[in-house]
């Protein structure tokens, strides 16, 4: 996207000359983002409550449509965890217009793209198609959120789906090392607790639970329905207004409604999952991040940068930019570790996920971490803050590659935020963040705080926590 905005600005400003006139001298300039028309993204919202964004590219031949709804599982209780996920299965199961082989027909008939996905604070529902067929995409997602039958019978089924993808989570450590992360950094709390739900939470929800879930979250005063492609807002506004205005305005403020909007606390803790016949030691270290809308968002994301990401079977490992990345080939300390930084609508998780072999050097692979976090605080270079800078402008422009990444960061932004910033306005808050607002941050967010720690695997030579602990305020 920059190299294209790049010569939108060339072509613009080398326009052909006049007759008898000559182009003056080339200058070099600062470069500035061209604004252009119908590009922005739009946003109305309608009298039940219900937002609609669009992001309009008349160019584009396919639309992505869908809605994005302000709950998952932080909006359950511990009795009810897992609900928002069982419902995302039963999506597709069958209306009271549609069964689900009619569903699937329409959908296979329109040559078009239906998903769905649940996480800690979102539930989406979305489908890409062509222009010409985006209305009956919205109709089949206003039906799908309105008129899902729960049949008992489906229910049955999806049951044993879920607890087979249970099972099949499980066996991928690290999506279990940062389940067990959340669990420990926020104890007996909503942000705390899997997205999955329970095994026997799994084996007990009924339709009830399923039907009150919908009553309580899915509201238009919760729901952003987005479109990104070749779809014009006001022909959105207008099949939103067709398609969802008997959503109910707002939602009653229950006791699950009131927990997930209570401010999580980050718990300085531990937990450590020992198995031996696992060859790898894999862990999480974090501290308390940001959220989504904190002023160092951006900052906590060029500080994860600057520590960076390794992984010694790349071909590149020797030379992936970082110090750290360094210290740790040349060491031999680790199959690979990866920089994090997680943000909730009120918090987040700011870290590093470590993966060695190396089972009796562990505790120099986490030393070497956590002093480069302490080193944050006290010497950043000017040269790797612009790596840093470079390396997540380009992350956040590639991401944007396709109406359904666009939808999906228009969507995400508006229901955590309120409000999309453009990839140009994400460039320049980048460009603007220096070493000293680096060195403040880690001096705010890193220095001498509390972490949380989640280990699996073979794990018996990580330190107590008192000693980990004590390594968050080492002076290098």
């Amino acid at each position: 996207m920059a190299s294209r905005r790049l010569a939108l600005n060339l072509r613009q400003g080398l326009k052909a000359p006049r007759a008898g006139h000559s182009l003056p001298p080339l200058r070099r300039g600062l470069a500035t983002p061209v604004a252009a028309p119908g590009l922005k993204v739009q946003s109305t919202t309608l009298k039940n409550g219900l937002t609609v964004a669009s992001h309009y590219s008349p160019y584009a031949q396919t639309s992505t449509v869908g809605v994005w709804i302000d709950a998952g599982s932080r909006a359950e209780t511990a009795e009810t965890n897992g609900t928002a996920h069982f419902l995302e299965h039963l999506a597709f199961k069958g209306t009271t217009k549609r069964t689900q082989h009619q569903l699937e027909l329409e959908i296979e008939n329109l040559g078009a793209h239906l998903n769905a996905y649940t996480s800690r604070e979102n539930t989406v529902y979305f489908a890409k198609s062509l222009n010409n067929d985006v209305p009956q995409c919205v109709d089949i997602l206003a039906d799908i959120l309105q008129n899902s039958k729960l049949e008992e019978s489906a229910i049955e089924r999806e049951r044993d789906v879920i607890l087979r993808e249970s099972e099949e989570v499980e066996k991928q450590l690290e999506e279990v090392v940062f389940d067990h992360l959340h669990a420990t950094a926020f104890q007996q709390q909503a942000l705390g607790r899997t997205i999955l739900g329970p095994r026997e939470n799994i084996q007990e929800i009924t339709r009830t639970e399923l039907t009150n879930y919908i009553k309580s979250n899915y509201t238009a005063d919760r729901m952003v329905l987005v479109g990104a492609g070749g779809i014009p807002h006001e022909q959105l506004v207008e099949l939103a207004e067709k398609n969802f205005t008997k959503l109910p305005g707002t939602s009653p403020h229950t006791g699950a409604y009131l927990q997930s909007k209570k401010r999580s606390d980050f718990i300085g803790s531990d937990v450590r999952i020992r198995d031996d016949t696992i060859p790898t030691a894999n862990i999480a270290i974090a501290v308390e991040g940001v959220s989504w809308h904190d002023d160092d968002y951006y900052t906590a994301l060029v500080a994860q940068a600057i520590v960076g990401n390794y992984d010694k079977a790349l071909g590149n490992a020797p030379h992936q930019g970082s110090k750290l990345s360094g210290l740790v080939h040349k060491h031999e300390l680790a199959n690979s570790f990866m920089s994090f930084s997680t943000s909730y609508s009120d918090t987040g998780l700011w870290g590093i996920y470590l993966v060695s072999d190396q089972l009796t050097r562990i505790d120099d692979l986490i030393h070497f971490a956590l002093r480069e976090w302490s080193r944050l605080s006290i010497n950043v270079t000017q040269a790797e803050v612009e790596r840093a800078k470079a390396q997540l402008k380009a992350s956040i422009l590639l991401s944007l590659d396709g109406t359904t990444a666009v939808a999906e960061d228009i969507g995400r932004q508006i229901i955590t935020t309120g409000s999309r910033l453009s990839p140009g306005e994400i460039e320049r808050i980048i460009d603007n963040i220096t070493e000293k607002d680096v060195m403040d941050f880690a001096n705010r967010k890193l220095w001498d705080q509390d972490i949380a720690v989640s280990a699996v695997g073979s794990v018996e030579d990580v330190f107590d926590y008192a000693r980990l602990r004590a390594d968050m305020s080492r002076n290098i």
